[in-house]
Formats: structure tokens, C-alpha cells, sequence
């Protein structure tokens, strides 16, 4: 008989443990807690664990204040994807509308941007040197609109190699990138906005 009043009074010992336990850290996350019939004294402990864990966040928002990085901050630089990937003057000069009024529009901001037109598929003719409807414009680009480059997808020039069993010239201004939807894929994982006009 004595062992089972000894095991009762550990479990019930225990199960206060518990509670008392489970309490005390409840409020030290600041959460809603149980108070035993003396709640004042765990009601002063929890407000003071409160106290304590919030003078750090306060003390961690304040420290970025001081740094030289908010007093002076960076530039923005903003990044474009136009995609042009149909044998179609109208869209190509669509493209290069949009390439010469945001390129404006952020140097009358004062920020910089940079604006890459991607090109590929029945699109390649735009950045060919011998079917570009649009090719007087982009050589005057070049030399005025810095901020503008131009990709040429080189799978789809292979292609049409092959189709025309003959070189395909490229205009100078352009670059050869090895695929032209990768090099779009690319430019987004690294946050450039796609525009597909």
C-alpha cells in the first residue's frame, strides 16, 4: 500500500513539474499561459520574460540605422527581357519601341537600366544581316541606346543553315548566345523582367 501512495505522489509531483514548466515557457514566447492559484508571482516572471525578449528585437531594428549602407543607399539598377521570336516587322519594331522608351524613362529617373532583345526562332530575321526589316534602326540604336544589346539564338541560326545550306550573317551589333530561350530562362532566374511584345 505504501508503494502505490509513494508512486502516486511522484506522478502527481511530476504532472506539476510539467505544468509549471510548460508554463514558464508559454509566457516567455510571450503566449497565453496557466496560472496556478498564485498566479501573481508566475504573471510578474512571464511580464518580465516579455520585457526581456523584446528589448533585443528593439535593439536589432535600431542597429540598421546606424550603418552607412542606409545613410547612402545603392542605386537600382533595373533589368528587361524583350523577346522576339516571329518574322514579323511590325512586333520587331514593337520591340524596339519598348527598348528606347523604357531605356528613356529611366534616364530621365536617373536610375540605370539594362534591356537585352532576345531573339530566336522565325525572330532570328530581325538580327539578320541579309532579311532585317528593322536593321537601320538597330544600328542607330547601337550608338545611341548603350543600354540596348541584342541576342541572337545560335541554334536556330544552325537551323537555318542547314535549311539554306548557306552561312547566316548576323548584324554586327548582335551577339551570338548558344540558345535563345535558355539565355530568356537565365536572365529571369537572376530576376530580369520578360516581356514578350
Amino acid at each position: 500500500m505504501m508503494t502505490f501512495q509513494h508512486i502516486a505522489k511522484v506522478f502527481a509531483m511530476a504532472a506539476i513539474a510539467v505544468l509549471a514548466s510548460a508554463s514558464f515557457a508559454v509566457a516567455e514566447q510571450g503566449g497565453r499561459y496557466w496560472t496556478p492559484a498564485d498566479g501573481q508571482s508566475v504573471q510578474h516572471k512571464a511580464a518580465h520574460a516579455r520585457q526581456h525578449v523584446a528589448k533585443p528585437a528593439k535593439r536589432k531594428q535600431a542597429a540598421p540605422a546606424h550603418t552607412k549602407e542606409s545613410a547612402a543607399p545603392k542605386q537600382r539598377e533595373h533589368h528587361l527581357i524583350l523577346q522576339v521570336n516571329t518574322n514579323d516587322a511590325p512586333a520587331m519594331n514593337l520591340a524596339l519601341n519598348n527598348a528606347i522608351n523604357v531605356a528613356q524613362y529611366y534616364k530621365d529617373a536617373g536610375e540605370k537600366v539594362r534591356i537585352e532583345v532576345v531573339t530566336f526562332g522565325p525572330g532570328l530575321h530581325m538580327l539578320r544581316e541579309d532579311t532585317s526589316p528593322v536593321k537601320a534602326r538597330i544600328e542607330e540604336m547601337a550608338l545611341s541606346t548603350p543600354e540596348v544589346s541584342f541576342k541572337a539564338c545560335g541554334n536556330t541560326q544552325e537551323k537555318m543553315k542547314k535549311a539554306e545550306n548557306r552561312d547566316i550573317p548576323i548584324v554586327r551589333q548582335a551577339e551570338i548566345v548558344k540558345s535563345g530561350v535558355v539565355r530568356v530562362m537565365e536572365l529571369q532566374e537572376m530576376g530580369w523582367t520578360y516581356v514578350k511584345p
